[in-house]
């Protein structure tokens, strides 16, 4: 005589449905891949903000860089200069993130990046916000705060954090 489970515990003993074995791998996939392709996607576009500024002219962000590095150094490295730091610097970065070789040493030189990518939100509000809504210059500061949520999940597992996959019911 077949019966069904009555009782909370009877329930536990069911098979999980094809969904839930999917969910569970997908889960353990990500759990075990995401936060490379985050630091590997991170890398590339870090590298390729890099590498525009080595162009006279190709990164919409090069004045920006220029006017940030000036005001950040106290003029001490300003005009090309400060592009071609900013290039040196994010390019190191980027090769960092995509070989994870020196990746603390990168982690601290991201860090103070990222504080050099927002800073104009702070050092030039009126320029970035005028009226209070953000011009073009200040959505791409805006922007970069994912790329500090990004980071931090790269630093938090180069750190010794671990993305732990779910362990299915026991039945």
């Amino acid at each position: 005589m077949a019966t069904t489970p009555t009782s909370t515990s009877d329930r536990s003993a069911v098979a999980p449905t094809r969904v839930q074995v999917l969910q569970l791998r997908m889960a353990r996939w990500l759990a075990t891949h995401s936060v490379s392709a985050l630091r590997v996607s991170l890398g590339l576009v870090i590298l390729g903000f890099g590498a525009l500024k080595y162009v006279p002219g190709a990164s919409p962000a090069e004045d920006l860089a220029m006017q940030t590095t000036e005001a950040l150094t106290l003029g001490v490295v300003s005009g090309t200069a400060a592009v071609v730091a900013t290039a040196l610097v994010e390019t190191f970065i980027g090769l960092v993130l995509l070989t994870k070789r020196f990746l603390r040493i990168g982690l601290i030189a991201m860090a103070g990046w990222l504080g050099g990518i927002l800073a104009p939100a702070v050092l030039f509000p009126e320029q970035m916000f005028p009226g209070g809504l953000p011009t073009l210059a200040g959505q791409y500061v805006l922007k970069d705060i994912i790329l500090v949520a990004a980071a931090a999940v790269v630093a938090a597992q180069a750190l010794g954090a671990q993305l732990v996959a779910p362990v299915p019911a026991r039945r």
